[in-house]
């Protein structure tokens, strides 16, 4: 039996000699290897804790010391080392493990912390509720990676916790000189002199933290000394630990395959992808628009938050190094600073995940649209990302951003659309401009049947029954939808109106001569842009019923994209049933309104071109 068999929990760890974790060790990256290459997930990462992981789960006892990691992909020795071991075949596919600490899967979880940088502020309130309530018998530990530390809000809890009273607070600093990419900045310059044993004080004890290190990360021995030191001490301590991402897998050690980060399922003799590439990915296309439109345009730059290669800007950085600027993991800094750029004549094209655009609502609603700053924001991983979890879908832009006055929203159905939409938005000069698409291949490209006062016309067959609002990349669920309804023999009308925001008024009339008026979108239906085709079509007085179909509003369990959509109702099968009911219902209209103007009719005329095959 091997060592990590015996493990079936923290308690276990302190039973062994050094030389019988280090063998652990060795046991640990062999089964993250095996597992990680199959299922895929955050494989570098956990590959560089290995040992600090151990000597914390040796030194501090979990759950009763309560650990914290920032951010939580890095977690998966802590997840080994706390019972969850057989789950691996299952990581981050539905009913399996997550790819996140998860206090549902274990009392060991105390956050889902995916989003960089939050891990010492939850520390800071978790040492104070102690002081508060007089609990003196355990300890507060926040493992921060070093790409994490170039997050404003680290900072914001670095101040308060080291100008406030002394409590016992340990913080590893986990120093591996990246996070997406290497850790860029003033701080990273820092970190290095501290790993050269630079003389004089350093940052941390500036501040009035103590400070101990640097440590050799991999020395399981080492560790736990600097972290017996730092637990008997009375006030905050911060633990430099010194790392190597991607240790003892040639693949990740070198990240000449982009390993180093997050991986798909691949060939762990080669590090080559399994199975068959599907096609261009979105963000493939776009790293590829940009060079084009770069190369028109030398007034354009592109901004990232430590997201270089995730975003598609490898090719622009490459191509034009002076013109893409990465900020760290730091969205606030990188939407105002864009909105400095654009105000000294620079055109910034800031690429950002869907779900790391919240962190910085603020700035784009009062830095960039109250000053008519023309800005591009280019959203990735739009919609149901699927197997990194509830944290990473992208399911709350188009809610919270159509709120935004002066913005204008995109959502591109396939690459061709995106290449289009995309230098429609660099060519707006008038205000900021946001492009978003999902995570995954373009598929074929959807071909437009007619366009009207820029909406394009996918699909027209029999009476003019149900009025289909497609957004995005869903347009191909939208076109079977039709097809299903149509075996049913109710009429269908696919439209993708391209740009979802502000809402184009030819909806209105084209909604006037349906009978119902359905939309579907990857993204929240609470506050979408269902509802908000929906109040648009109230103030224009049109009758016609809407259903919107989308993400209800909850927060959704990790698994496979295919399977998150189809547990939200967003399945051909479900939304053709349900207009098929609506249609043929009692209460369903038994006429269409009458046409209100000659633009009306224009409508109809085209739609009729449409079911005939004819473009304009």
């Amino acid at each position: 039996m091997s060592l990590l068999e015996t493990v079936q929990g923290p308690d276990r760890l302190r039973e062994l000699t050094t030389a019988e974790l280090e063998v652990l060790a060795g046991e640990i990256r062999a089964f993250l290897i095996d597992r990680v290459s199959a299922s895929g997930g955050h494989l570098g990462p956990n590959l560089g804790v290995v040992e600090l992981t151990i000597a914390l789960h040796s030194v501090f006892h979990s759950p009763e010391d309560r650990l914290l990691w920032d951010t939580g992909h890095q977690s998966y020795v802590h997840k080994i080392l706390t019972g969850r071991a057989g789950g691996f075949d299952r990581l981050r596919k539905g009913g399996g493990l997550s790819g996140y600490p998860n206090p549902a899967e274990s009392e060991h979880d105390l956050v889902e912390n995916s989003h960089a940088s939050t891990a010492l502020s939850y520390a800071d309130g978790l040492a104070r509720a102690d002081a508060h309530l007089g609990t003196t018998d355990r300890a507060v530990v926040a493992v921060i990676g070093d790409g994490a530390m170039t997050g404003g809000m680290a900072w914001e809890a670095l101040n308060n916790i080291a100008g406030g009273p002394d409590r016992p607070l340990v913080i590893v600093l986990n120093d591996n000189g990246r996070s997406y990419a290497p850790t860029v900045g003033g701080f990273a310059d820092h970190l290095g002199d501290l790993r050269k044993g630079k003389p004089g004080p350093g940052l941390f004890e500036q501040l009035g933290l103590a400070y101990l290190g640097p440590v050799d990360g991999h020395d399981v021995a080492a560790v736990q000394d600097a972290l017996r030191t730092a637990r008997d001490l009375d006030g905050p301590v911060v633990v430099h630990v010194v790392t190597e991402k991607g240790r003892g897998f040639v693949h990740t050690e070198n990240n000449a395959l982009d390993l180093g980060h997050a991986i798909k399922p691949m060939d762990p003799v080669t590090g080559l992808p399994v199975g068959r590439s599907s096609g261009p990915s979105f963000t493939s296309v776009f790293g590829r628009e940009i060079v084009r439109i770069a190369e028109k345009r030398p007034d354009v730059v592109a901004v990232t938050a430590a997201m270089l290669e995730p975003t598609g800007l490898l090719p622009m950085q490459q191509r034009y190094p002076d013109r893409v600027i990465d900020v760290g993991i730091a969205e606030q800094h990188a939407v105002t600073m864009a909105a400095g750029l654009s105000l000294g004549g620079v055109h910034p094209v800031v690429a950002i995940y869907a779900t790391f655009v919240n962190r910085a609502f603020d700035q784009l609603l009062m830095d960039v649209a109250l000053h008519r700053r023309a800005v591009t924001f280019v959203l990735d991983r739009s919609g149901v990302t699927g197997d990194d979890g509830p944290s990473h879908n992208g399911m709350w832009d188009m809610s919270v951003l159509q709120v935004v006055p002066g913005l204008r929203i995109a959502a591109p159905r396939d690459g061709t659309r995106l290449a289009e939409l995309l230098e429609e938005a660099v060519g707006w000069e008038e205000g900021p401009t946001l492009i978003r698409f999902p995570k995954g291949p373009t598929g074929e490209d959807l071909p437009t049947k007619a366009t009207f006062a820029g909406i394009d016309v996918l699909h027209r067959a029999g009476p003019l029954d149900v009025l289909i609002v497609s957004v995005g990349a869903l347009a191909g669920m939208a076109l079977r939808v039709a097809e299903v309804v149509w075996a049913q023999g109710v009429g269908a009308t696919v439209v993708d109106p391209r740009w979802v925001t502000p809402v184009n008024p030819t909806l209105a009339d084209m909604a006037r001569r349906h009978r119902l008026v359905i939309t579907i979108e990857d993204n929240s239906r609470t506050c979408g842009v269902g509802s908000t085709i929906a109040q648009f079509l109230r103030d224009s007085e049109v009758r016609t019923p809407l259903r919107e179909f989308g993400i209800p509003r909850r927060f959704l369990d990790h698994g496979s994209r295919a399977d998150v959509l189809s547990g939200c109702g967003l399945t051909a099968q479900n939304i053709a049933r349900t207009v098929v009911e609506e249609i043929s219902g009692p209460e369903a209209h038994a006429e269409r309104e009458e046409p209100t103007d000659g633009l009306d009719d224009e409508v109809a005329r085209l739609l009729e071109q449409a079911s005939r095959g004819e473009t304009r």
